[in-house]
């Protein structure tokens, strides 16, 4: 393997451009490159090419979808030449692509394009499957004031990337971390003795911090909104339900819908008049776009 080194520029301004970190970026790669090769080396690539050829490898979709993570798999490719690679950015995130549309190709050493083929796959094809999913809900949603979001069902490592693909796909983000933004639960009411009082425990310690709480009842709903929630999370309400908490409501907070929720339910949601639909699904369950590699010798 090659001693991997920082991005270049261009790659880094590209991630800059799309709101992601290069150094996180980068980071990942190590890792992933490190996870492939084990400590050795690429043992079918050295065996059956030149070490001296160039090639350019094309990063084509194969199916129907939005795409996500092309700077990110641009930068695989980046690392592991040591900047010793052309990049063409042939599509941008967001876009829908079809079966055939080339993504981006690179040119560079044939060994180092092979060695990078894998894990900048993985990356884009999974971003991409996150990026589908949430446009399928936003198209559906459309018309309505809903709008889809994500949760922290994400996979270990790779939530900044899998919450960027979400905004791909146009949906939008729910909090980043635990502690940008508070969300009481079944379990923290039962912690701190009611709906209530865990709000404002976490009021009177986090003053400027928002809160979000989860209800399963109207009773619930009245209290937090009696108590000054910010953001109120419906939990396994029904249509209709939900349809009376929005007239209920009044504008007093935002309201989520959220519990086991299918695309199939999303004109319905979208019905009710709530702000936000929270599918874990996206990052958790999304089958990845189908995305293949096509080498061409120079």
């Amino acid at each position: 393997m090659t001693n991997l080194m920082g991005l270049s520029s261009h790659t880094t301004d590209a991630l800059r451009e799309v709101g992601l970190d290069s150094r996180y970026v980068e980071a990942l790669i190590r890792a992933t490159v490190a996870e492939d090769l084990d400590g050795g080396v690429d043992v079918t690539s050295v065996a059956t090419v030149p070490a001296e050829q160039r090639s350019t490898l094309d990063l084509v979709s194969r199916a129907h979808g939005v795409v996500a993570g092309i700077p990110v798999a641009a930068a695989v490719f980046d690392v592991v030449s040591e900047g010793n690679v052309d990049i063409e950015l042939r599509a941008a995130d967001g876009d829908r692509v079809g079966p055939g549309d080339v993504l981006l190709s690179i040119t560079g050493s044939t060994r180092d394009l092979l060695l990078a083929e894998r894990t900048s796959l993985n990356l884009i094809s999974h971003l991409s499957g996150v990026a589908t999913s949430t446009a399928l809900w936003a198209d559906a949603l459309e018309g309505s004031r809903t709008r889809v979001r994500d949760t922290r069902k994400t996979t270990p490592g790779l939530r900044v990337l899998e919450k960027y693909a979400v905004r791909a796909g146009g949906g939008v983000n729910h909090r980043m971390s635990l502690s940008d933004a508070a969300l009481v639960k079944d379990n923290h009411v039962v912690a701190a003795g009611g709906v209530a009082q865990a709000f404002d425990a976490v009021r009177a310690m986090w003053p400027g911090l928002p809160i979000e709480v989860e209800v399963d009842s109207m009773d619930q709903l009245a209290e937090v909104l009696d108590a000054g929630a910010d953001l109120v999370l419906l939990d396994n309400f029904t249509p209709d339900q939900m349809t009376n908490a929005v007239e209920f409501t009044q504008g007093r907070a935002l309201l989520e819908a959220s519990g086991g929720l299918t695309l199939k339910d999303a004109k319905a949601v979208g019905q009710t008049g709530v702000d936000f639909v929270a599918v874990g699904a996206l990052t958790h369950s999304s089958p990845v776009l189908d995305i293949g590699a096509d080498l061409r010798t120079i």
